[in-house]
């Protein structure tokens, strides 16, 4: 991975797609509760980034495929780390709602 591999943005529109195709995924959205009542993904699950240590309440299984996001992209990459150190094996970064441009539900 290069340097400017880190500065490349996450394509949330493409995350979401694959997604859809993967077999048992969690969508989970790192933003805030308020955050997530103005607007989030269908089928998302909230779990904050500042309480991510309670993801296992929403996803025991450490092997499933997780799918993260938040509004910009740079918490979903902070939680991608955080969860990886917590021992889950799939976790994939899709990038920040702002740029979706999918159904939102409230």
């Amino acid at each position: 991975m290069g340097f400017f591999d880190f500065l490349k943005q996450a394509n949330i529109n493409q995350g979401i797609e694959e997604y859809k195709r993967t077999a048992g995924a969690v969508l989970l959205d790192v933003r805030t509760p308020q955050e997530y009542q103005e607007g989030h993904i269908p089928e998302s699950k909230n779990v904050p980034l500042q309480q991510l240590n309670n993801v296992v309440s929403v996803v025991k299984n450490t092997e499933i495929p997780l799918f993260v996001y938040c509004y910009s992209g740079l918490r979903s990459r902070q939680a991608t780390g955080i969860l990886q150190r917590m021992g889950y094996s799939k976790v994939n970064n899709i990038g920040g709602i702002a740029a979706y441009s999918g159904k939102v539900e409230k």
